[in-house]
């Protein structure tokens, strides 16, 4: 009996011990990146109301914390210089260490299947060109990514079951492929490491992503809901289940691929974005937060010719005009009739990795934003159209921003229509002045032209027109008429 009494008060010893120990959520874990040179958050469990106490190997500075009744505590901690590895250890009487810790760049990921993608392709869906990236990622030992895994939760949580992986040729086949792209454009461009945090899942409405109380705090925001958004209560659990784990998680700024599911309520769509970033850069804790949209690919859908995919794309470059500190990667060629999911993986990432490296971490020369039609002038039969976020006219340099069809204006401008007052829009005629930067389009069929569309369309065969650099000049309107629902679905 007395051997049965000693058992169990050894056995209780060792309960309290276990339950004493520091306890971390998954993403403060061994193999992690932490955003160099900032004040970065640690959280986590302890026995109620004792002291806990961090080192790091890369400064000799002690932090501390004490937990509260709870057990639950937080604290900010120093980083530096891009380096490491590192190690890092939590005590309130009993140690828990990390491992192979490195200071370097942090970016979130999300959206649905497109940024979910992995770098091994879907079924019958391959990468482009990706051979290469699997085979040499041994070389890149300072990318690390973390996947949050699929949850949908009714309350908040606070964890998620996963780890930190750094990149080789068998993990990084499973990375999504925007992200793993991403972080190795910014990994060779300022020599550091990057970590990648994802959280995604493909056929996600943005609603999902976010707050019930954010969603319904959106003003003048369109009633008629289509079948998806009805159910718009049960998804939104994922930002309970899959956002709110990994937000104390400090980081420079977000990447974004996400709009597919939303095309049918396009109409609500600024507005959504715009309460979708500044939600999440509120639980960050950071409101100047960069956040970069990727433009949804052309895409057959109801129909090539169909408008309701160049609606959308729309909204999305409106959202980016009014968010502060965001911009659109231009997709308009980049593109498959026949797959959702383009293939060009690469070709996006690296825009959307152009644009970080020009307008966060001071790269110039970079041909990071995309053109975008400014504004037309009536030239008799013809419409002549001025472009901005390209350079000024030619000079001396070949190789400038300058606006180019294919082969640099060897060949037509094509993907242009024009319409007349009665608004019947025809395939136009474009005619590249090159030096001017200017494009002429005309139709015989449209005597008085008065509006202008480019790739206007869920696909579009035709459009060709990209700046010299590469980038590629994103669908537009220059009307606001009202399209008819048969020219929709």
């Amino acid at each position: 009996m007395k051997r049965i009494s000693f058992l169990l008060i050894a056995l209780a010893c060792l309960l309290t011990a276990a339950q004493a120990k520091v306890v971390l959520p998954s993403i403060l874990g061994n193999d992690m990146v932490l955003q160099r040179n900032a004040e970065v958050n640690m959280w986590g469990k302890a026995e109620p109301n004792k002291k806990v106490t961090i080192t790091a190997s890369w400064t000799k500075e002690k932090f501390s914390a004490k937990a509260d009744k709870d057990g639950k505590w937080a604290t900010k901690i120093t980083t530096g210089d891009a380096g490491g590895p590192y190690t890092m250890t939590f005590s309130d009487g009993d140690k828990t260490e990390l491992t192979n810790i490195l200071l370097g760049e942090v970016w979130i990921a999300g959206g649905q299947s497109n940024m979910e993608m992995p770098v091994g392709g879907y079924m019958y869906q391959p990468i482009d060109g990706v051979e290469k990236d699997i085979a040499e990622a041994y070389e890149y030992p300072n990318i690390r990514m973390f996947t949050v895994p699929r949850c949908i939760s009714d309350t908040p949580k606070e964890d998620c079951d996963t780890i930190w992986r750094t990149s080789n040729p068998m993990t990084v086949r499973t990375f999504s492929a925007i992200a793993y792209l991403f972080a190795k454009e910014l990994n060779k461009m300022l020599d550091v490491p990057v970590g990648i945090v994802t959280a995604n899942w493909g056929g996600t409405i943005i609603e999902a992503w976010m707050s019930k109380e954010s969603i319904t705090a959106i003003e003048g925001r369109n009633a008629a809901y289509d079948a998806r958004r009805k159910n718009e209560n049960a998804h939104a659990a994922l930002y309970n289940g899959m956002i709110l784990p990994i937000c104390n998680f400090t980081a420079k700024g977000f990447i974004w691929y996400q709009g597919e599911s939303n095309r049918h309520n396009w109409y609500d769509y600024v507005k959504l974005q715009q309460a979708q970033v500044k939600l999440w850069r509120q639980i960050w804790g950071n409101d100047k937060m960069p956040f970069y949209i990727t433009q949804i690919a052309p895409y057959c859908y109801e129909g090539p010719r169909k408008r309701l995919n160049a609606l959308f794309i729309d909204q999305q470059y409106k959202a980016a005009d009014i968010i502060e500190n965001c911009d659109v990667a231009c997709t308009q060629d980049a593109g498959d009739y026949s797959h959702i999911h383009p293939l060009k993986k690469k070709r996006v990432s690296e825009r959307l990795a152009m644009l970080a490296l020009s307008n966060d971490y001071g790269i110039e020369g970079l041909p990071a934003k995309a053109p975008r039609f400014n504004y037309f002038v009536v030239q008799g039969n013809k419409l002549e159209l001025h472009f901005k976020n390209i350079a000024p006219p030619y000079t001396t340099d070949p190789l400038d921003y300058r606006m180019s069809s294919c082969f640099y204006g060897r060949e037509e401008a094509k993907g242009f229509e024009v319409a007349g007052e009665d608004g019947k829009f025809y395939p136009a005629k474009g005619n590249h002045r090159w030096w001017t930067n200017i494009i002429e389009v005309w139709s015989d069929s449209v005597p008085n032209p008065v509006a202008v569309r480019y790739a206007y369309c869920n696909y579009s065969f035709d459009a060709n027109v990209r700046t010299q650099l590469g980038q590629a000049l994103p669908s537009f309107r220059s009307d606001d008429w009202e399209i008819k629902d048969e020219e929709i679905k």
